[in-house]
C-alpha cells in the first residue's frame, strides 16, 4: 500500500473516500472533502488496483483545486495552503489489491476511522448477482457510519461552490435497531455543517399507536416532525423521501438480522437501492457524528 500525505498537524478525526474514479465517485468526493472541512478531520482517499501504475497517481481527485476553487481563489504559489489554510490533512492512498473491499475494510481496521463516503451503483434482482457490488460489503464488513451517494442522485453538497444544499432529512424509525444513534447523527450534522432551515423529520411504517419513543434535544438544530406510513418498509421510506424531496435519509442499522437478510440485503441496503438521494448508515450503537463533529459546540 502506497501513500501520499500532507504533512499538516494530525486532526484527530478520520473521512475516509474510496474512489474508483468514476464520474459517481467525484460526486462522493465532494461530500467527503466538505464533512472533512466542516470538521476539521483528516480525509483519506483510497483507490484499490491490482498492480501499481505511475499514472494512476494523476487520476487522483485533486484536493486542492477544489478547495482553491471554492474559496474563489487563483493558484496559490505554496500548493499546501489551501488544506492547512482549512485545517486538514490529506491522505491519498494507492492499495495494491484486486479486491476494493479487502482494501478499504483493511485500512478502517488498521486506522480508526469516523465516516466512510463512497459512491454506490443501484442494482436489483440478477444485476446484482452478475455485478459484484462494493459499497454495500465496504459498509457492512468494516462497521463504521457510511454516506453512501447513489450513482445516479443528487448530492447536497456543490462540487462548484462547496454550498451545502441540506433542508429536509428523512429518518426512518422502528423499536429495533433504537433511531438513538440516527437522531444524534442528524444533529451533529446540522451543526457542523452549519445548515439553517433544516427540517427532519422521523417516520415510522405502521400504525401511529406502534410508533417508538424517540427523545429529541431541547436545543435541536432543526425542526422536526414525525408522521407514519403503512406498507412495506422499504417502498414506505423511499415513497415518503421521493414525495417529501427528501435531500438525505439517515437510517441506524444493525446489519444482516438472519439469514433472508443475508440474501437479500438488510432494510438499510435494500433503501439504499432505490433512493435517489444520498443515504447516511449509523450503526446502533455509534457515537461516530459527535466525535467527527467534536469541535462544534
Amino acid at each position: 500500500m502506497s501513500e501520499v500525505r500532507d504533512e499538516v498537524t494530525r486532526p484527530t478525526r478520520r473521512i475516509l473516500h474510496t474512489t474508483d474514479f468514476s464520474a459517481a465517485s467525484e460526486i462522493a468526493f465532494v461530500h467527503a472533502l466538505k464533512l472533512a472541512v466542516a470538521a476539521r478531520a483528516e480525509i483519506d482517499v483510497l483507490h484499490a488496483t491490482p498492480e501499481r501504475t505511475t499514472e494512476t497517481w494523476t487520476e487522483f481527485p485533486g484536493i486542492r483545486d477544489t478547495l482553491r476553487r471554492w474559496d474563489g481563489d487563483g493558484p496559490p504559489a505554496d500548493t499546501t495552503v489551501a488544506p492547512r489554510a482549512h485545517g486538514i490533512r490529506v491522505g491519498k492512498i494507492m492499495a495494491i489489491d484486486g479486491d476494493p473491499v479487502h482494501a478499504a475494510v483493511g485500512f478502517v481496521q488498521e486506522h480508526p476511522t469516523e465516516l466512510v463516503v463512497l459512491a454506490t451503483e443501484q442494482r436489483r434482482g440478477m444485476a446484482r448477482w452478475t455485478h459484484r457490488s462494493t459499497a454495500e460489503p465496504i459498509a457492512r464488513e468494516s462497521g463504521a457510519m457510511t454516506l453512501f451517494i447513489p450513482g445516479q442522485a443528487r448530492g447536497f453538497v456543490s462540487s462548484e461552490t462547496g454550498e451545502v444544499g441540506l433542508e429536509r432529512i428523512l429518518v426512518p424509525v422502528d423499536h429495533a435497531p433504537s433511531p438513538r444513534a440516527a437522531v444524534e447523527a442528524v444533529e451533529m450534522l446540522v451543526r457542523g455543517l452549519g445548515a439553517s432551515r433544516v427540517t427532519a423529520r422521523l417516520l415510522h411504517v405502521g400504525e401511529a399507536t406502534s410508533m417508538p419513543d424517540v427523545p429529541l434535544p431541547r436545543d435541536a438544530a432543526c425542526g422536526w416532525g414525525v408522521t407514519t406510513r403503512s406498507g412495506g418498509a422499504v417502498d414506505e421510506i423511499v415513497g415518503a423521501a421521493d414525495a417529501w424531496n427528501a435531500d438525505l435519509i439517515v437510517m441506524a442499522t444493525a446489519g444482516h438480522a438472519d439469514v433472508l437478510d443475508a440474501l437479500r440485503g438488510s432494510t438499510t441496503e435494500r433503501v439504499l437501492r432505490l433512493a435517489r438521494c444520498p443515504v447516511l448508515a449509523v450503526p446502533a450503537d455509534s457515537r461516530a457524528m459527535r466525535r467527527l463533529f467534536s469541535n462544534v459546540s
